[in-house]
């Protein structure tokens, strides 16, 4: 049996991806000692609007009282650093969330992703991450969303290359396209 530390899921708007991510996150936390293990949810969205709270909401109603939350909209790397055990999983909902916050508050995000890359590479639990398949349509008519869709393929390409396993979700089916195995 290999052992899968990074689990990468990924998949368009709406597609199933955050419910299956807790999904995973649960079993790997059930397999832990029950004493020590925690399961934290690291989310990177701000509610700027009412919609944008409505779905935060919702994702928070799905969620039992086994998981402690912490807000992760810039400083993402830090607080992997900060909660990751070996008897910790980590759910990170999402980096393509955290890619547009870094945007839009003029970070460098080459920089952040390395650091990103890192602290999902030295971490000794487990974790999952969500992002949003943004390189399957048209290319955007302004620079903004062109900025954003390259520096979330990016990212994408770069967690996929060191998760361990990737699953990719398409209306609510899940495919694996990487495992520890391949």
């Amino acid at each position: 049996m290999t052992v899968e530390n990074i689990q990468f899921v990924l998949g368009g708007a709406r597609s199933g991806k955050s419910e299956f991510a807790e999904k995973l996150a649960l079993a790997s936390f059930a397999a832990m000692p029950a004493n020590s293990a925690q399961l934290v949810y690291l989310a990177t969205a701000e509610a700027f609007d009412d919609e944008m709270q409505a779905r935060i909401d919702l994702h928070k109603a799905r969620r039992s009282a086994d998981w402690q939350l912490c807000d992760a909209p810039i400083d993402l790397p830090a607080m992997i650093r900060a909660h990751d055990g070996k008897d910790t999983t980590l759910l990170v909902d999402c980096t393509s969330v955290w890619i547009t916050n870094l945007l839009i508050n003029g970070k460098d995000i080459q920089l952040y992703r390395d650091d990103l890359i890192d602290a999902l590479g030295t971490a000794s639990g487990k974790i999952i991450v969500v992002a949003s398949e943004t390189g399957l349509g048209i290319v955007p008519d302004n620079k903004l969303s062109r900025q954003f869709r390259d520096a979330n393929g990016k990212t994408n390409q770069a967690i996929a290359q060191i998760a361990d396993c990737v699953f990719f979700l398409v209306a609510g089916i899940v495919q694996k396209i990487k495992s520890a195995e391949n």
